[in-house]
């Protein structure tokens, strides 16, 4: 018997590696001829790098780079087991969590650091990226990632604005002499799973704001410095970002890859299963063990697992959801999507415990669906 291994993270207990070696010693408890084959899988946001790495046998590189408010900070990105395909995840370096509650700052916080990383990556001469876009801590419209990147933003003085949405009120013109052109020679897939525009009512202030540090008085201002800059952007390239599907996600970094990188927007799990050859690993599997955290309806909105049932199903492969909680209320939505739900925390076992305990769970539930599976 061959079965695949691919959860999400369990988010605050696992990795998505390490859910996936507690699934598979849960296996092997029960069988140990079964063979299971591990493949960790993220939706494109936050934790991405790791099971991607992981998957294809690939590499760490650490640099330097500025974190949100310019502190110094040492991160990573990840090269694909193939050699060529860079992956960064923007979280490492402009993401939320790096932030205490108080340090968050939507008027200064920059995606410079993002920059320096893609930066990094063409002086060792990667020129094939995937990027997760989730977790920022940013509503720059990209603008200190292309800073980054050799951009110029000046004011009417002729002088370079400063990082951060607050800025930008000031932007009068936009120069491209020094953008990096090894750009050109890339492609860059991103993994968006919003199609959320630039700005408006559903753009990157008003929805995404607020997480970062956006207060209500705040929004009307910082949304409109997004329209000054998509109006600079617009007037320099043609592209339109202000209802562009997409261009909101990551505080408008989204709209900065559209309109000058060579660039596709894909949803997360499908950039994540492309990365690691899911669709070819799984031939002539029996199970899929796919699980993330929490499910519920939001599970449906191409979440992780859905898109490894959506994959299976291709292949006619049973696939088994083992979460650390499932929404009752969702229950009847899921089940058509896989053979088996199982949630950690139950009737005997509460989600507190299930979340402290989670390798300890999360393999006991493994061995008692293997037993059933078996009889």
């Amino acid at each position: 018997m061959k079965i695949i291994v691919s959860p999400d993270s369990f988010k605050g207990s696992l990795t998505a590696t390490e859910a996936a070696q507690e699934i598979s010693a849960g296996i092997k408890e029960i069988d140990s001829t079964i063979e299971t084959l591990l493949l960790p899988v993220a939706d494109g946001g936050e934790g991405t790098l790791e099971p991607l790495i992981s998957a294809t046998n690939g590499q760490t590189v650490y640099l330097d780079v500025h974190d949100p408010v310019g502190r110094k900070i040492r991160v990573e990105y990840g090269v694909l087991g193939d050699g060529e395909t860079c992956v960064i995840e923007i979280a490492k370096a402009s993401g939320l969590t790096l932030l205490k509650e108080h340090e968050k700052n939507p008027l200064v916080a920059s995606t410079f650091g993002t920059g320096e990383l893609i930066t990094h990556a063409l002086d060792n001469g990667y020129r094939k990226f995937v990027v997760g876009i989730g977790g920022s801590a940013t509503n720059d419209g990209g603008t200190g990632m292309l800073q980054a990147l050799g951009m110029k933003f000046r004011n009417e003085f002729g002088e370079e604005i400063a990082k951060g949405a607050d800025a930008l009120k000031d932007l009068v013109e936009i120069d491209l002499k020094n953008f990096d052109n090894r750009l050109l020679e890339s492609h860059f897939i991103i993994a968006c799973d919003v199609d959320n525009p630039f700005i408006g009512p559903t753009g990157a202030t008003a929805i995404f704001g607020p997480q970062k540090g956006v207060t209500p008085d705040l929004v009307e201002k910082l949304d409109r410095n997004l329209l000054n800059l998509a109006n600079k952007v617009e007037s320099l390239t043609g592209i339109s970002l202000h209802n562009q599907p997409g261009a909101g996600a990551a505080g408008g970094l989204g709209g900065a890859f559209l309109a000058f990188f060579p660039v596709e927007l894909k949803p997360g799990i499908e950039v994540v299963m492309e990365a690691i050859d899911f669709h070819r690993q799984i031939i002539d599997a029996d199970f899929i063990f796919t699980g993330e955290g929490k499910s519920d309806f939001q599970t449906l909105s191409g979440k992780a697992p859905i898109g490894i049932a959506n994959a299976a199903k291709d292949q006619g492969i049973p696939v088994i959801l083992i979460s650390g909680f499932i929404e009752q209320e969702s229950i009847p939505q899921l089940s058509p999507y896989f053979y088996k739900l199982v949630s950690v925390a139950d009737s005997t076992i509460s989600q507190e415990e299930s979340i402290d305990n989670a390798a300890y769970y999360l393999r006991l539930r493994t061995k008692e669906i293997m037993k059933s599976i078996l009889e």
